[in-house]
């Protein structure tokens, strides 16, 4: 098998071995391929070592959960203490209490909590929720953004320019062969950034809709900062039709020290968390008003919402996210802020001057690297292209072949144990890879 150098050879073997048993090889479609996978032995701090002993600083921290890097000191004491306790209860543990208290404390508007076991089934809750405290079944959410596999939320997740539709009035389209089409009829997809026609589909569809779903700054659809014009249109039309607005917060959680929707004035009435807030393990969490998370309630008999699971809150995933949590400070923040600002600022400066046509887009400690000159505003410019997707790629292969892990064409994150000479680092390796294609921008 032939493949870029950064690939070794017990690697290469690893992912043969993984063929016999995995239908493409894989255990889950995000595992990138250059052809084959980099399969890791352990992380340290910002670095992944892999089977072949090759050192990489992790920009990826498994799709930006590892807020702290690999095996940071306290989330390992915090395991070590509970699993000489045990893994897991049919009955709830008092340190599930204190992770949601620190989130009640912290998270404006999140007033009660219930803890699920990803990112997927918080959402999938959220919504459910939304429908059994509105009693509408339709919901509304983004071109292109991502909220789990949950059927309605995959909905136009995989737009691509020969099915979005209208640029007013998207299309609702399958994310996979065989999605019902009832699912498209229940879901209105508008896009990011634009005021006018979120306001225009959330007033016409406003009797119907239970829920309109918000990423305030949705990765897939560029990393790009929301205009306050259109959250205040997605906010308040919601308002005045009944509409609940959940803010899936489950990666930008990360952007502050009260997560996104308190950067830029969205007030949801149910927030849905993961990633950071499991310290590393499993977990999701919905949080929202104290009225709309009463639909849980089973303390009179059988709720309104019926929600339950075998590793929900395990106290596993609740220790590894209490210690991640309780270091998440204001210091910690505005180190991560640093480091996010040092590389988008130094990534921009190279594009400036050797005129390459890229952008660089994010905030806090998140940045996405886009393949043209203008960075995105929404869904559709951010689609990349053939052309752009090939340069996409070639970034990423570059990066790795620099002993850094870059997501292709999603968001890379910077983690606490990151220094500025780590972040100066991914500044210098960007601008190698501008120097090595110099061809291509000046032809």
């Amino acid at each position: 098998m032939v493949g870029p150098s950064h690939i070794g050879q017990k690697s290469k073997d690893s992912f043969a071995r993984a063929q016999r048993v995995f239908p493409d090889g894989t255990s889950r479609v995000t595992i990138e391929r250059s052809p084959g996978p980099l399969y890791i032995k352990r992380g340290k701090g910002s670095y992944l070592f892999d089977v072949d002993d090759n050192r990489f600083l992790d920009l990826n921290g498994n799709f930006t959960t590892l807020i702290h890097g690999h095996a940071f000191t306290p989330v390992v004491e915090a395991l070590t203490r509970q699993l000489q306790h045990g893994t897991c209860f049919a009955n709830p543990t008092e340190i599930e209490i204190e992770l949601a208290e620190l989130l009640c404390r912290r998270i404006p508007n999140v007033e009660r909590v219930r803890f699920v076991n990803t990112g997927t089934e918080a959402v999938m809750f959220a919504i459910k929720a939304a429908r059994a405290f509105t009693g509408r079944s339709k919901i509304a959410k983004l071109e292109g953004a991502y909220h789990g596999a949950y059927d309605w939320a995959e909905v136009s997740l995989a737009a691509t320019p020969d099915s979005w539709g209208d640029p007013i009035a998207p299309r609702s389209t399958a994310f996979y062969r065989g999605m019902p089409a009832s699912v498209l009829d229940e879901v209105v997809v508008f896009r990011f950034n634009d005021a006018d026609s979120a306001r225009q589909l959330l007033s016409f569809y406003g009797h119907s809709l239970a829920a309109v779903l918000v990423d305030p700054m949705p990765s897939r659809s560029g990393l790009t900062v929301p205009n306050p014009e259109f959250i205040a249109a997605v906010q308040d039309t919601a308002r005045k039709h009944g509409v609940l607005v959940i803010a899936d917060e489950i990666l930008n959680l990360r952007q502050s020290f009260r997560g996104a929707s308190a950067l830029y004035g969205l007030a949801p009435d149910l927030i849905t968390m993961g990633k950071i807030i499991g310290g590393g393990l499993p977990i999701g969490a919905i949080g929202g008003r104290e009225e709309v998370m009463r639909v849980f309630d089973a303390s009179a008999g059988r709720p309104l919402l019926p929600q339950g699971g075998t590793f929900s809150a395990n106290p596993l995933s609740v220790a590894a996210g209490l210690a991640a949590m309780m270091h998440l400070d204001h210091a910690a923040f505005a180190h991560l802020d640093t480091l996010g600002y040092v590389v988008r600022d130094g990534i921009a400066r190279a594009i400036s001057d050797r005129g390459a046509p890229l952008s660089v887009t994010g905030a806090a400690s998140l940045f996405r690297i886009h393949p043209m000159a203008q960075a995105p505003n929404d869904n559709r410019e951010a689609y990349p292209g053939p052309s752009g997707s090939k340069i996409v790629k070639e970034l990423g292969d570059f990066f790795a072949e620099n002993g850094v892990i870059l997501p292709h064409g999603g968001a890379a994150s910077m983690s606490t144990s990151m220094t500025r000479a780590d972040a100066e680092f991914v500044v210098d390796v960007f601008a190698r890879f501008l120097d090595s294609h110099r061809a291509c921008w000046t032809t």
